[in-house]
């Protein structure tokens, strides 16, 4: 079964419940009659309640009408939010440049409105001591509370020890600010056309990373 509406000449009923153009309702009418005033008003005859006895109809310019709908349908899609687990592994004993390196990851993941399972990997005589897993699960989350919470508490899995963090900022809210940050950045470049074509690169290196879709799950290990 089409989901296209019968319009016109398609349409097989006796009469039609008739709405006008700007909404208003006309009423009860043969279907020869609304034919014929839609083609007084040069618009379309479309069925939009083909269930209701009699079926109602509406005049309206149905291409334009699909094509208004296509882009309302093309707009939805584009701010539809996704929310990507991204995953950072980390060692217990992690050097201090290595921490902030993965805590950066983290930042980043979190502003773009995505959850972040976290990963401590225990090697040997380390799954001895889960403490120290915990207590770095517990700093990295108070390091970045501004930007997310603790969505699933640390618990061990086998060898290893996982926390979830979930984001304060919905995935829309990111995508609308990284929108308004890329048109910044362009605006930026139209006024200044002198500036450095390192810096240009630089921009669109920074655009690329917060508009492409990450895939489902990604990592990174210490």
């Amino acid at each position: 079964m089409s989901a296209e509406p019968r319009i016109n000449d398609r349409i097989r009923v006796p009469e039609v419940r008739l709405v006008g153009p700007s909404g208003e309702q006309v009423g009860i009418v043969p279907l020869a009659k609304a034919l014929e005033l839609a083609q007084e008003y040069d618009l379309d005859l479309v069925e939009v309640a083909a269930t209701a006895r009699p079926p109602v109809c509406k005049l309206m310019d149905y291409g334009k009408f699909k094509y208004e709908s296509a882009m309302k349908a093309r707009e939805a899609r584009k701010n539809q939010a996704h929310t990507v687990i991204k995953e950072m592994k980390l060692r217990p004993k992690i050097d201090p440049h290595d921490y902030d390196t993965k805590k950066g990851h983290v930042v980043r993941f979190l502003k773009q409105g995505d959850k972040v399972k976290i990963t401590i990997m225990f090697r040997g005589r380390e799954q001895s001591r889960p403490e120290l897993g915990y207590r770095l699960l517990q700093r990295l989350a108070e390091d970045v509370a501004d930007l997310g919470f603790v969505e699933s508490n640390p618990k061990q899995d086998g060898r290893n020890m996982i926390m979830v963090l979930g984001p304060h900022k919905k995935k829309t809210e990111a995508m609308a600010e990284a929108r308004q940050a890329q048109e910044a950045r362009k605006a930026e470049a139209k006024a200044n056309p002198g500036r450095s074509q390192n810096a240009a690169e630089h921009d669109l290196d920074v655009e690329h990373d917060v508009d492409v879709e990450a895939p489902a799950e990604a990592s990174a290990e210490a």
